[in-house]
């Protein structure tokens, strides 16, 4: 079995992947990085969300070998030196999870679109996590932890 060429959470790794391999299950099976979930295998939930290059993207529905050659931060990426990131520290302040299965795609979106709007609107918030459901908060507190994160980061907390 071929092996791919990866840069997952800073760390170059090179676990086998069959052509047919979709890149969550190298992540979740080869890598044992279980936070990324799988949740309706057609990408339209949002829970196996995962940064490719500094861009959100559903790794249920990418091949593994498309992200050869990349950089894929997963949820456990976010964290460092022990510390939880600060959009994991708002969405604990703020509530903005519940059963926590849509918690690490809501997280990993909200990387996202904090890299690229680093003071969103509130609608530009509800706008990116659209593609996102959770079945449990009604998303208002996801939303207040979204705006939290950005205020933490833009008080100096890093990104």
């Amino acid at each position: 079995m071929p092996t791919l060429q990866l840069k997952v959470n800073g760390r170059a790794v090179s676990p086998p992947a069959a052509p047919h391999d979709l890149l969550v299950d190298v992540i979740r099976g080869s890598l044992a990085l279980t936070g990324t979930h799988v949740g309706c295998d057609t990408g339209q939930c949002g829970a196996c969300t995962v940064l490719v290059d500094g861009v959100a993207v559903r790794s249920c529905t990418m091949l593994a070998a498309q992200a050869s050659g990349c950089e894929v931060t997963t949820v456990e990426g976010l964290a460092r030196d022990g510390k939880p990131h600060p959009l994991q520290q708002a969405f604990m302040n703020c509530h903005g999870l519940q059963c926590g299965f849509c918690t690490p795609g809501m997280l990993m979106t909200a990387a996202c679109l904090l890299k690229q709007h680093p003071q969103p609107s509130e609608a530009q918030i509800v706008e990116a996590l659209e593609g996102n459901l959770c079945r449990c908060t009604g998303y208002v507190n996801i939303v207040a932890s979204v705006q939290e994160a950005a205020r933490l980061m833009s008080a100096g907390e890093r990104s």
